[in-house]
């Protein structure tokens, strides 16, 4: 495996993937002969984004494939590398001869300025990714998953996203069982699915800016069992339902319906991960009708089912998780 770094790249999107690859070879021997590079510009040493610097074992341009799977690193500095012709050149020219390629963090906008997104679905740090659709809107971004794979072309969110990436490429490569052991040898507990939302819908962005928008946002989240259809929102503030749809799309980007569906889910993954109520029960506090209704708008934002997702992500299960 191939993996890229540049000026000021995020140390912890490349450790995440040597680390993880260095202890399969070691948990896996002799089966799992992973060959793991790390290369730059010029061969040069790569200085992070946090001022320590990182040897590259071979120059970008003296590369040659076939590579196994190609993976380029995020960081500050990544707008520099997208901007830079000869470094997106050799990624394009190495990602041709690559059975996988993907991207850690903002490497995102590296793979893209190489065209590599083009028409694919991508994720990314949620903070950066309005930044990076902007500048490529043939990328659909998506800042929610931990990871997005789409045919070959892997991206990663934030920074320890890397991990649930890695691993994903162990058991896809190797079986499960050698994930496993290698989540616990990183005293990482379980393996995250690929499509749970990367933060919290309350804190994953500011407060809204328009007073009425943010103590209906605050009434909401607060009441995830009202009544919160678009009418009683809009009676609740003293205004038409036309008008809230467009405060709402001006200062949420969405529709009141659609951020209510939201709040719930995330409600109900909060109550999933952090209770032992029944499924019913959730699904009442949380403002869904049935259980099947909880399923289904739950699967639709995390990629899996409340249960599994209890599973994975409960404290209970997490306490009890033997490592």
């Amino acid at each position: 495996m191939v993996v890229v770094g540049y000026a000021a790249a995020e140390l912890l999107d490349i450790a995440c993937v040597t680390t993880s690859l260095a202890m399969a070879n070691t948990i896996g021997a002799p089966a799992v002969p992973y060959r793991v590079i790390v290369v730059g510009p010029s061969g040069g040493p790569i200085v992070c984004d946090s001022g320590l610097s990182l040897g590259s074992q071979q120059s970008l341009e003296r590369l040659v494939g076939p590579v196994d799977t190609l993976i380029v690193s995020g960081g500050t500095g990544f707008e520099r590398a997208a901007d830079d012709p000869r470094l997106v050149g050799h990624v394009r020219r190495l990602a041709r001869e690559s059975r996988r390629v993907a991207s850690v963090c903002t490497g995102a906008g590296v793979l893209a300025a190489a065209g590599l997104l083009e028409g694919r679905r991508a994720t990314t740090h949620w903070r950066y990714a309005p930044q990076i659709a902007a500048r490529y809107p043939g990328v659909t971004m998506d800042p929610a998953p931990i990871y997005v794979r789409d045919g070959n072309v892997y991206t990663a969110a934030g920074v320890t996203s890397a991990l649930d990436l890695t691993l994903a490429f162990i058991e896809e490569d190797h079986g499960p069982e050698l994930a496993r052991k290698v989540a616990r040898g990183l005293v990482v507990y379980l393996q995250r699915p690929g499509n749970q939302a990367q933060m919290s819908l309350f804190t994953s962005a500011p407060p809204p800016r328009n007073e009425l928008v943010r103590e209906l946002v605050e009434h909401i989240t607060a009441h995830p069992d009202h009544d919160l259809g678009t009418t009683a929102l809009a009676a609740r503030a003293g205004v038409t339902p036309r008008h809230l749809t467009r405060l709402f799309t001006e200062h949420l980007g969405q529709s009141p319906g659609r951020f209510v569906r939201q709040a719930r889910t995330e409600a109900a993954a909060q109550l999933l991960a952090s209770t032992a109520l029944p499924m019913a029960s959730v699904a009442a506090r949380c403002g869904f009708g049935t259980v099947e209704s909880l399923r289904q708008a739950f699967t639709g934002r995390y990629g899996v089912s409340p249960s599994r997702y209890r599973a994975t992500q409960s404290t209970a299960a997490l306490n009890t998780t033997r490592l």
